[in-house]
This record gives structure tokens, C-alpha cells and sequence, in this order.
């Protein structure tokens, strides 16, 4: 039984928590409240102290904008809010379009929270505006460092779910074992007779991924040597750029690159330099996008059903906001798929 501070006689420590206002905020920060207002909907409009003022305030007060809250008491909502780094990538809008059919066909509708930065202001900024509005949960794309770090912002209150490539056990998850596939990518080298793999990694969402984890795993199981990384963007001409690198190194035969575009630019850099695919240099890839069987040669990867995750994602997040309190996790491992990039090194 408890006993209050009043009831025994004594003055209460702390008093009970009033939520804070966009007013609060406004004094705090010395702006108006339109200006809060303008700063939380995302608008340019807004001089580069003034965010950097509301910014610190909200962070200080705790101030979580109060549609979410207000609905999840007194109403059902059905919108869904979907943070996300990017959407015109092609893992990212599978993982998008599987999430939105399935809230669809069960009556939710999706709406979409782009941030592009793990910096303090971009993800102040961004759950703010997604707090802002009466949804019944969040699933967040934890693929980059903006999704690892959007998600711990959630509040506890708000029904979330997990989509990416690694585990996270604070979270319902839908994930994709990327290191197993990875794995068996490498030993499809190794197997072909290559003394080692090189790796072209694209940027990670934490310090190692699940694609290099289990590259440099694969390496260290099989007695043989783990190269220096080669680092690529999300650009393909980066993978292009590495290509030309590539193509002047005399010990690179197999090259395990982090998704498809890349690996195709790492093609068109072997081709700028006269070297030929796969019987100068095995590239394989990772994803299976729509073009890496109509690439010439065509593209051996691991096929990652994004849309399932997507799928799988949403099963989770309804269970979520159904009062399910566990955090269960649903994985599927993407599948090798052998075309004509991969052959054994010259002399084999």
C-alpha cells in the first residue's frame, strides 16, 4: 500500500508532472508561439537562432505535442506514422509499400516522416511533427543512423515497431538476417576458389551492419584473410569511382558489394579500366533490385523480400496497439541468388 506525502505529514519532493505547452516552450526559447508552431510543421521559415532556441526548449521541457496522447485516451485512431531516412531507395520504398498495403487492407492509413539527419534539430524537429498528429503507432526504418536515433525518442506510451537488417530487443522487430546472407555470399566465392573477398561497404546504420558483419565473419571461418574496406555512399557513381580503384590492384578477384547499385557502378568502373566481369573480377551484390537480372553480365545477390518485412512489420505494430506489452521478433533470411557475375579467378 502506498502512502502518500500528504498523508503522512510531509511536503511532496516533486509535484505531479503537468505536460508541458507550445507557450512553455515559446517563453523558454523567447520566440512566439507561432513560431514554435512553424518550427515543429517543418517550415523554412524560421531563422536559424529561433530553431536552435525552440530546439533546446523542447529537449529541456520534454514538450511531446499532445494529438497522440489526447486520441490514444479518448478515441481509436486510425493513421499510422512511418519515420523513414529516405523513400526513393529501393529497399527503403519495398519496405514503405509493404507496410502501407498491409495497414490498408486492415482500415489504417500511413503517413510518412522523412529524416535525413541524426542531428539534434532534424530529430527534434522530425518526431515533434510526428507526435503532432493523432496516430495510433510508429514503425520506424531503423536502415541508417537518423532510424537508430528517431526510435529511442518514441515515447513508451506509443505502440512502436522496428524495421531493419539488425536485431534490437527493445523493440517488436521485423528484421532481416543480412549477416547470414552475406555469410553464404562469401563462401560462394571462397568455394569458387578465390583466396579472399574484398568488400565495398555502403554507410552503415551503426558501427558495423549486418551485410559487413557477416563478410568479415565468413573470412575469419574459413582461415582467410580480412581486407581494408572499401567505402562507397548511396550513390552508384561511388561504386563507379571504386571500380576505377579497384581495376588497378592486382590482388582484388572477388568483390562483395553492400547492395545492387553499388555493385553495378563497381562494374562500369572495371569496365573504364578494360577489365571484364566476372573473368578478370567476381562482383556480387546484395537486395536482388528489379535491374540486376537484366544487368549485363547479370548480378549475383541475395534477394531481401522488403515488402514481407514491411508486412511483418505492420502484423507486429497491430499487435502493439492492441496492448500487446512483449517485444517479439519476426526474421527471414534473404535467399542467393547465382547469375553470371561470379566465376573462379583467372587460372583456376
Amino acid at each position: 500500500m502506498e502512502t502518500s506525502a500528504a498523508a503522512s505529514g510531509q511536503e511532496p519532493a516533486v509535484a505531479a508532472r503537468v505536460p508541458a505547452t507550445m507557450k512553455d516552450v515559446a517563453l523558454l526559447a523567447g520566440v512566439s508561439v507561432p513560431t514554435v508552431s512553424r518550427f515543429l510543421s517543418g517550415s523554412a521559415n524560421v531563422r536559424a537562432d529561433k530553431r536552435e532556441r525552440v530546439a533546446a526548449a523542447i529537449q529541456e521541457l520534454d514538450f511531446t505535442p499532445n494529438a497522440s496522447a489526447r486520441v490514444l485516451v479518448g478515441g481509436k485512431p486510425k493513421v499510422i506514422a512511418a519515420v523513414v531516412g529516405n523513400t526513393s531507395r529501393y529497399g527503403y520504398a519495398e519496405t514503405i509499400r509493404g507496410l502501407e498495403e498491409a495497414a490498408r487492407a486492415d482500415g489504417y492509413v500511413v503517413t510518412f516522416t522523412v529524416i535525413e539527419e541524426a542531428d539534434e534539430e532534424s530529430l527534434t524537429a522530425g518526431i515533434s511533427l510526428v507526435l503532432s498528429q493523432a496516430i495510433a503507432g510508429v514503425a520506424v526504418l531503423k536502415f541508417d543512423p537518423p532510424g537508430v536515433a528517431a526510435i529511442k525518442r518514441i515515447p513508451e506510451w506509443m505502440p512502436v515497431v522496428a524495421l531493419s537488417g539488425v536485431r534490437d530487443t527493445a523493440y517488436a522487430q521485423a528484421v532481416i538476417r543480412e549477416s547470414v546472407a552475406a555469410r553464404h555470399l562469401v563462401e560462394h566465392l571462397l568455394e569458387l576458389g578465390h583466396e579472399t573477398v574484398h568488400h565495398v561497404r555502403i554507410p552503415p546504420s551503426r558501427r558495423e551492419d549486418g551485410r559487413t558483419a557477416g563478410w568479415r565473419r565468413a573470412l575469419k571461418d574459413a582461415g582467410r584473410e580480412v581486407p581494408e574496406v572499401f567505402e562507397a555512399s548511396w550513390d552508384p557513381q561511388s561504386g563507379r569511382d571504386v571500380g576505377n580503384v579497384i581495376a588497378e590492384r592486382d590482388d582484388v578477384t572477388a568483390v562483395f558489394c553492400g547492395n545492387d547499385e553499388i555493385a553495378m557502378g563497381v562494374m562500369a568502373g572495371l569496365r573504364d579500366k578494360g577489365l571484364r566481369v566476372p573473368e578478370d573480377v567476381s562482383v556480387v551484390g546484395f537486395d536482388d533490385h528489379p535491374l540486376s537480372s537484366l544487368w549485363h553480365p547479370a548480378l549475383t545477390t541475395a534477394r531481401q523480400e522488403f515488402a514481407d518485412m514491411g508486412r511483418n512489420g505492420w502484423e507486429l505494430l497491430k499487435e502493439q496497439i492492441h496492448g500487446a506489452k512483449d517485444h517479439p521478433l519476426v526474421s527471414s533470411t534473404p535467399d542467393v541468388i547465382i547469375r553470371e557475375s561470379t566465376a573462379p579467378p583467372r587460372g583456376n
